[in-house]
């Protein structure tokens, strides 16, 4: 079985999202610009739970049986998806850093 190829390019979509406003969020900070880091980091943070949802919901369809075909789509979607998280953890490391910073 196949994942759907909408369902693979909808967890690319989200997890690229996730980045993105992550990435934003630390460029806000840069400026000084706490709300809007905070609320980029909270779109990205919506963003990665649908794609991790996506993600589980693959995951129970395979039920760890290899049900799922795995192809270099859905592995270059749970590489994005894996980033994305990674680009969080730091984004908030970075955005306190200069918080603390900047008081």
């Amino acid at each position: 079985m196949f994942a759907d190829e909408s369902t693979v390019m909808e967890l690319l979509i989200y997890a690229g999202q996730a980045r993105s406003d992550a990435m934003e969020a630390i460029a806000a900070s840069r400026q000084r610009e706490w709300e809007r880091a905070a609320d980029l980091m909270a779109s990205s943070e919506a963003a990665c739970r649908a794609a991790h949802q996506i993600q589980t919901a693959l995951i129970g369809e395979d039920e760890g049986c290899g049900k799922i075909t795995v192809n270099l789509i859905l592995v270059h979607a749970q590489d994005h998806l894996m980033t994305a998280m990674l680009c969080q953890d730091l984004a908030k490391e970075i955005i306190a850093l200069r918080q603390e910073r900047s008081a």
